[in-house]
């Protein structure tokens, strides 16, 4: 009996202090539109506001000041964490796409394909 309970000291020694050790659940939040460079491919100027809003879905924020202007804003938090914070502002212009601002990667040009070398002739 002594010697197990002499473990069961000896167990409780190496874990010096527990609240270290210890955290509370954070749960992964995902907020507003997740918009994909694939979406935003699709986008092309002149697009009227509703086949904007087929292609990048319902804006999170549309400020009635300034009708010609919609939000797109995606945030993600993991453990904690903010893993990606994305803005994208769509502008209007009588109606029809002008264009979009914000956190927009450049598409990469299209790569050419490689003329193959023509086997020697041995």
């Amino acid at each position: 009996m002594s010697l197990s309970l002499a473990s069961l000291l000896a167990g409780c020694g190496s874990w010096s202090n527990p609240i270290e050790r210890i955290s509370p659940y954070k749960a992964d939040i995902q907020q507003g539109n997740a918009i994909s460079q694939e979406m935003l491919g699709k986008r092309k100027p002149g697009m009227t506001p509703s086949q904007v809003k087929f292609v990048l879905g319902t804006p999170l924020l549309v400020d009635p000041f300034h009708s010609n202007r919609w939000d797109y804003i995606y945030r993600l938090e993991k453990g904690g964490k903010l893993l990606e914070h994305r803005r994208i502002t769509v502008v209007f212009e009588n109606e029809k796409l002008k264009g979009i601002e914000g956190d927009v990667v450049a598409e990469k040009p299209a790569a050419k394909p490689e003329a193959k070398p023509e086997q020697e002739k041995q």
